[in-house]
């Protein structure tokens, strides 16, 4: 393992806040939720509405969701009839990118990074997981091996070869459980982002992680209020705007709370257990392809001690970077950061 540390500058330790009684009880302190709150992070771009999708069929298949000659709203559909959205831009003989996003995003959460690869040349794919985004509002398979196997599926429709996997939060979870199942070939290196493995629930094989019940908070606070909670999450901890002095974006905030509720609440409820719960050990030891662990020492959401410096020593080949101050969102506050270690490390 290879150790980088990133000395760009940011806040430090400030204590959070919220405005009223309501609200901190919702963020438990701020950087207490932070913890809660796992993953992604949201682009600020504007989003098409969605058209008719195809009608379920029985083994993956994929094709266009509008009618004769239109290319709007790409989907396969999955042996249960789920449909999974994508997006698949740029030359198809080029080298994938596939990026996976985080709860409770959706594959815009990468609009950033999707153009800046895009004009580099790549072919850069992201697809809303089953429950979130514009693909199916799922009541059942909100779990990681199934969120693998939709993955498994995706590279099989789309003959995805060499690929570059990237993750964050949740999504970096999803990319070690498909990593570790993928078909030789299919992946070439993968990059983790303010990932939760290798596991955040607290156990006696996981002393330093989350008590479960900071997690049965969080269902409660989403099914009590779900549409307040995904906004207190990005305006606080999800991107350091709750510290002193932080530059708020409104329209960051916004779109994320936008991403957020276009996804379904069930599927959201559940992948609670699946990104707080799974542990994701053995994945990350199975993982034979170069990978790059990026965190920022400031993650609010993930803390970094009980991720990624416990992943970096059990995968084979891994490089952990570190960033001095960065929060959890860090993909779109710090994107020019992030872009250009991602590229060198994918041209490296």
């Amino acid at each position: 393992m290879t150790l980088d540390s990133e000395q760009t500058a940011a806040d430090t330790n400030p204590s959070p806040s919220g405005p009223d009684a309501s609200r901190r009880a919702v963020l438990m302190g701020g950087s207490a939720l932070a913890a809660l709150v796992i993953l992604p992070a949201s682009a600020a771009t504007a989003l098409a509405a969605p058209t008719e999708s195809p009608s379920p069929t029985h083994g993956p298949t994929h094709g266009h969701a509008a009618g004769k000659g239109t290319h709007s709203m790409s989907f396969i559909t999955t042996k249960d009839g789920t449909q999974i959205f994508y997006k698949d831009w740029g030359p198809k003989t080029a080298q994938p990118i596939v990026f996976h996003h985080g709860w409770p995003l959706s594959a815009d959460d990468w609009d950033n990074q999707m153009m800046f690869f895009l004009g580099q040349g790549y072919r850069v794919i992201a697809h809303d997981r089953r429950g979130h985004g514009r693909s199916s509002q799922t009541d059942t398979g909100n779990e990681m091996d199934t969120y693998a196997a939709d993955v498994i599926a995706l590279a099989a429709a789309l003959d995805l070869k060499n690929a570059i996997h990237i993750g964050h939060s949740t999504g970096g979870g999803e990319v070690a459980h498909y990593v570790a199942r993928a078909e030789k070939g299919r992946v070439a290196k993968a990059v983790l982002i303010g990932a939760v493995p290798p596991i955040m629930v607290k156990s006696d094989k996981n002393p330093g992680g989350l008590p479960l019940e900071v997690f049965d908070g969080f269902r409660s606070s989403l099914v009590a209020n779900r549409a307040q909670f995904y906004r207190d999450i990005p305006a606080g901890p999800f991107y350091g705007f709750n510290r002193p002095g932080a530059k708020v974006s409104e329209g960051v905030v916004d779109n994320w709370w936008r991403q957020g509720m276009m996804g379904g609440i069930k599927a959201h409820y559940d992948c609670i257990k699946a990104f707080s719960e799974t542990d994701f050990t053995e994945d990350l030891k199975k993982m034979d392809v170069p990978v790059l662990i990026m965190h920022g020492d400031d993650d609010q959401i993930v803390p970094i001690a009980d991720s990624a410096l416990l992943s970096a020593k059990l995968v084979k080949n891994g490089t952990l970077k570190v960033y001095k101050g960065f929060p959890h969102g860090m993909a779109t506050t710090h994107a020019d950061t992030i872009n250009a270690d991602l590229l060198a490390f994918i041209k490296g």
